[in-house]
């Protein structure tokens, strides 16, 4: 038998979201390219790309957006992704595949001087995989947003994901995001900003607090619901 044992990284501390140090990364969400994310509800997904877009306006960080050959097939960026960000940068690739290997986006998030990157592209195994990777080998601190990245399949999502995990990529949700800028209801964006947001991009959450109020403006319990509080 031979002498051999499983090597695995260097696990990596847990390490909150800071909005004084946080940049956002628009990778590659293409109207073209988005024909190949198929492990997602198509509808789901396109909401999940334009919130993941609009995290940068709720938390006004810097955002850096870019293309491939978009030109060709890709296509541009939606266009509500660029009506939110008019003056923001847009590197246009012409050939690099990893935009990190594009002197224009790197310079592009170095001159942010922030060193923790929220990102997701089209598709999660070539755009938001490779640049997520260079990220780290270059010491940044990454989140990818597993909703706003899509693929062909499911199982190339998943392998993908095992892939920028094990490589200390924090694989997390549009919620999680927001939840770990905000930190706390009582902060700056907090409660009053968050939780309209929230109904427009993550509506899961903002009609629950739509019932709520609903609940409380009218005032009635019925007898049904009686038995079920505390």
């Amino acid at each position: 038998m031979g002498m051999y044992k499983e090597v695995l990284p260097d696990p990596v501390p847990w390490e909150r979201l800071n909005k004084n140090d946080s940049l956002l990364v628009i990778l590659d969400l293409q109207v073209g390219l988005y024909s190949l994310a198929r492990d997602f509800d198509a509808t789901l997904y396109y909401n999940s790309m334009i919130a993941h877009a609009a995290i940068g306006q709720l938390f006004d960080i810097p955002v850096v957006m870019t293309t491939s050959a978009e030109t060709g097939p890709n296509g541009p960026l939606a266009k509500a992704i660029l009506d939110m960000y008019p003056d923001a940068p847009l590197i246009q690739r012409q050939g690099e595949v990893n935009a990190w290997d594009n002197l224009e986006f790197r310079e592009a998030v170095r001159a942010t001087g922030k060193k923790q990157v929220i990102m997701a592209g089209i598709v999660t195994d070539v755009c938001t995989t490779f640049c997520a990777l260079s990220l780290r080998a270059e010491g940044y601190s990454v989140w990818a947003n597993v909703e706003a990245s899509g693929t062909t399949t499911e199982f190339i999502r998943d392998v993908s994901n095992d892939r920028m995990a094990n490589a200390g990529v924090q694989l997390v949700s549009l919620f999680s995001i927001v939840c770990d800028l905000m930190r706390d209801w009582r902060n700056t964006p907090g409660l009053p900003t968050v939780l309209p947001w929230l109904a427009k991009y993550y509506p899961v959450y903002g009609v629950l607090a739509e019932a709520h109020g609903g609940a409380v403006l009218n005032g009635t319990i019925s007898d049904g619901e009686a038995v079920l509080l505390p």
